[in-house]
């Protein structure tokens, strides 16, 4: 009786090998799948179905995972303005978690004894795909031939053409891994400390050099419309991809410690993703307190590292998101923004919310809320404590 198998198939080298060595080789019932969390058109994934099914794959299917990801991840990205590093949007992590739940799921579903994915044994993917997999399913097996056999990349080309394949597997200039929350971009430069990537290497190229003036909506933190336009979130989110991208906007290069350890680079261009980050940022800081920014900051980072780390599971996740959504039931209002070449201004915002435009206080010269006092006497209190600290010695 074969097995059935379920492969996480992007339709790429590594998972074309795993394909063909699970169905033609090893006689198994294979089941590809494609998560699609992203940056697939309808011609794309058609592409990618018969790819695999060439390989001998028993089933193709292409799940659409969007709505999800952003559910279950990007809100509460959002919600805490997270930036690894103070610089890139956690791109590929958020896809992955969401993308090893759904082919778990998926696995359950067929009854498959194996799930197979191609990552090796030196990234970050293969720790964030076997730590969701063996929580939800520990009695699954999972198969990562890649990195069970170190295989080099000339070796998996070799094997497919041993068996007759002459699919075009020559190794591009740059990986690119494009999703709704960003595109990944690696190259000979990121393997560097001191090389910058060539516009060439980013996809969307600059397009449009006059400013464009643009007015984001958000509604308890979630973006309601782009331009007066609305939609679910996902479809705002590419809507604004559409509107920014040709600006070139969103560019920027991430270092940072991988699970295992290591230093790496990264290039990426997320232009919805920061300009909603950001957006969002100038909103809150009218709209919460010192306070509530402050001990959200701290919470939000600690999400994206863990989130970052593959530990989406943990218990802990749950209480900082109840946290997040608590934070935003006051993040609400428009911001105004205007798109340039490469960058974004931001020029401000209406809520009904907005804390500046409070009748307790005025803000310039002149207070009505307090007079001089009561200012003299609240920094003599405040003083307390320094002044204690500063003044206190040993006695003789």
């Amino acid at each position: 009786m074969k097995n059935k198998v379920v492969i996480a198939y992007s339709g790429g080298l590594d998972t074309s090998y795993c394909a063909h060595l699970m169905a033609s080789d090893q006689q198994n019932e294979v089941y590809a799948v494609t998560v699609n969390t992203g940056g697939f058109s309808a011609t794309e994934v058609a592409s990618i179905e018969e790819k695999a099914l060439a390989f001998g794959v028993s089933h193709y299917e292409c799940i659409d995972a969007r709505e999800r990801l952003y559910n279950e991840v990007l809100r509460f990205l959002i919600y805490g303005n997270v930036l690894r590093n103070n610089t890139y949007p956690l791109s590929v992590s958020a896809e992955r978690a969401t993308q090893a739940m759904v082919l778990i799921e998926y696995a359950k579903k067929v009854g498959a004894n194996a799930i197979v994915h191609g990552s090796t044994g030196a990234g970050n993917d293969q720790v964030r795909f076997d730590l969701i997999f063996s929580v939800l399913a520990p009695e699954i097996e999972i198969i990562t031939p890649i990195r069970d056999n170190t295989l080099s990349r000339e070796e998996e080309i070799e094997y497919l053409k041993s068996h007759g394949y002459e699919f075009s597997f020559e190794k591009s200039k740059y990986s690119v891994n494009k999703g709704i929350w960003g595109t990944s971009v690696g190259g000979a430069e990121t393997l560097t400390s001191s090389t910058g990537l060539p516009e060439s290497a980013y996809p969307s190229q600059l397009e449009k050099s006059t400013p464009e003036k643009l007015i984001l909506e958000f509604k308890s933190g979630e973006l309601s419309s782009v331009n007066g336009q609305t939609g679910s979130p996902t479809e705002l989110i590419t809507l604004l991809e559409e509107i920014a991208a040709p600006f070139a906007i969103g560019r920027d290069i991430h270092v940072g410690d991988t699970i295992l350890g290591i230093k790496g680079r990264v290039g990426f261009e997320a232009a919805a993703p920061m300009i909603i980050l950001k957006a969002h940022e100038l909103l809150e800081k009218h709209v919460l307190t010192k306070w509530q920014q402050y001990q959200k900051q701290q919470l939000a980072q600690f999400y994206g590292m863990l989130l970052h780390e593959g530990q989406l599971l943990d218990p802990v996740m749950r209480d900082i998101e109840a946290y997040l959504e608590r934070s935003q039931e006051r993040v609400t209002g428009a911001i105004y923004l205007t798109l340039h070449p490469y960058r974004f201004t931001l020029e401000g915002i209406e809520s009904p919310y907005d804390m500046m435009q409070s009748k307790v206080a005025t803000y310039g010269e002149t207070n009505k809320a307090w007079d001089s006092r009561d200012a003299k006497g609240f920094i003599k209190i405040y003083s307390n404590a320094i002044q204690i600290s500063h003044h206190a010695k040993p006695q003789d």
